[in-house]
C-alpha cells in the first residue's frame, strides 16, 4: 500500500531556523517491550534478559517459540524488532501507523493479522454522553517461531490471555497459532460484552423515543447510537473474512505457517468465527433498529411541526376577520351609515366576535385547535 507522508518526529524549527523545543531523545525498543518469553511445550522456559537472545536460543535449539508482546513502538524500535525477527516492511509501516481495517495478509511465512479492538464507555445518561464505545488496535505477527503482539491503545491488554494460555500448556503446544487464536478470541469476546452493553441502551433509547412527545426528542441522541454503531459495525464486519481464512480449509497454509498441526487450530478459529457471526448479527440489528428510531423521531418532528402550522394557520384566520374590519372602519370617510347609528359599535362587536367563534367552532372541529 502507497506509504502517507508524514512530519518529521523531530523538532520544528521557527523563522530563524531554530528550534522552538529540544528533541527528544530516541527510546530503546525496551520501553515499548510489555513482556517477552520462551515456551516449549506450552511451557514457559527462563528467557534470557534479552528477546534477541530468546529468539536466538529458540532457532539454535530449534524448540518451541518466542511470544514478545509490544505496545506502541514507534518506528526505529519497530525497525529494530523486525531486523531481529526479519519481517516485511510493509508490516512495520501498518503496526507503527496503526489505524488499519481488519485484515489477514501472509508474507512467505508470516502471518500477519489485524484486530479493532472495542471497550464499551459507561455513562449516567445519554444527554451527557460524548462516546459510548472506544476503539484500540492490535496486531498478531506470528510465523514457525515467534509470534509479536503490538498493541495501540489503553484498553488492549492482554495479560489475561498470557496467563490463561499459560495454565494450559496442551493447549499452548499448539505453537503461535494458539496464540493468535487466543487474542483473536479475546477480541470477539469484547465485541460480545460490548453489543450486551449497548443491548439496554438501544432498548431504552427506543422506549424514550416513542414515549416522549415530540417536543421531548432529542435526535442527536440517537444519531450518537448510530454513530458508535458504525463505529463498531467498522470494526466488527471486516473480521469475517480474516477469521474465514483462518479456520477454512483452503487455506491450510496459513495455519502451517504457525503450527504444523493446522487441522487441530482451524477448530478453535471456525469457534471464533461463530461467534463474530452471532456479534455482526446483533450490531446490524442495533443498526437497523436506530434507522427505525431516526425515521420515526424525524417523523414525529414533521407531524408536530405540521400540527404547529396548522394552529397558527387557524389563529391568523380567526385574527383575519377583526383585522379586516378595523382596515375598512379606520379609513378617513365621511359618508358611512354605519358611523352615525347609535349602537353601530356594540353591533359590530357583536358580528366580530360571533364570526371569530364560528371560525373557531370549524377548526376546534376538524382538529386544527
Amino acid at each position: 500500500m502507497p506509504s502517507i507522508p508524514r512530519r518529521p518526529s523531530g523538532p520544528r524549527p521557527d523563522r530563524r531556523g531554530t528550534s522552538d523545543r529540544p528533541a527528544a531523545a530516541p527510546q530503546p525498543v525496551d520501553h515499548a517491550v510489555i513482556d517477552y518469553a520462551i515456551y516449549v511445550d506450552g511451557r514457559r522456559e527462563p528467557a534470557p534478559p534479552d528477546f534477541h537472545d530468546a529468539l536466538a536460543r529458540v532457532r539454535t535449539t530449534g524448540e518451541g517459540f518466542v511470544w514478545l508482546g509490544l505496545h506502541e513502538p514507534d518506528e526505529r524500535q519497530m525497525n529494530e524488532v523486525a531486523a531481529a525477527f526479519d519481517l516485511h516492511p510493509l508490516m512495520v509501516e501498518d503496526a507503527v501507523h496503526a489505524h488499519q481495517r481488519p485484515k489477514l495478509e501472509l508474507y512467505d511465512d508470516t502471518v500477519f493479522l489485524v484486530l479493532r479492538t472495542v471497550k464499551y464507555l459507561a455513562h449516567e445518561s445519554f444527554d451527557r454522553a460524548n462516546d459510548i464505545v472506544e476503539t484500540g488496535e492490535i496486531m498478531v505477527i506470528a510465523g514457525r517461531d515467534f509470534v509479536l503482539t503490538v498493541r495501540h491503545g489503553e484498553h488492549t491488554h492482554l495479560a489475561g490471555v498470557r496467563s490463561r494460555l499459560e495454565r494450559s500448556p496442551e493447549h499452548l503446544a499448539l505453537g503461535p497459532a494458539t496464540v493468535v487464536h487466543a487474542v483473536a478470541d479475546r477480541v470477539v469476546d469484547s465485541y460480545v460484552d460490548v453489543v450486551n452493553e449497548m443491548e439496554d441502551d438501544v432498548d431504552e433509547l427506543e422506549e424514550r423515543t416513542f414515549a416522549a412527545s415530540s417536543r421531548d426528542i432529542d435526535i442527536d441522541v440517537v444519531y450518537l447510537f448510530k454513530r458508535e454503531v458504525l463505529q463498531l459495525r467498522r470494526a466488527v464486519a471486516p473480521l469475517a473474512s480474516p477469521l474465514s481464512l483462518l479456520a477454512g480449509n483452503k487455506t491450510a497454509p496459513v495455519a502451517r505457517a504457525m503450527t504444523p498441526n493446522g487441522k487441530e487450530i482451524r477448530k478453535h478459529f471456525r469457534d471464533v468465527a461463530d461467534h463474530l457471526t452471532a456479534v455482526d448479527d446483533m450490531v446490524a440489528e442495533y443498526d437497523d433498529r436506530l434507522t427505525t428510531l431516526l425515521n420515526a423521531a424525524a417523523t414525529k418532528v414533521n407531524i408536530q411541526m405540521n400540527n404547529d402550522m396548522r394552529k397558527i394557520s387557524a389563529w391568523a384566520a380567526i385574527a383575519a376577520i377583526p383585522t379586516a374590519v378595523a382596515g375598512i372602519y379606520g379609513m378617513n370617510f365621511d359618508v358611512m351609515p354605519e358611523l352615525h347609528l347609535e349602537y353601530s359599535y356594540p353591533i359590530l362587536l357583536v358580528v366580530l366576535l360571533a364570526a371569530c367563534f364560528t371560525l373557531w367552532r370549524v377548526f376546534h372541529r376538524y382538529h386544527w385547535l
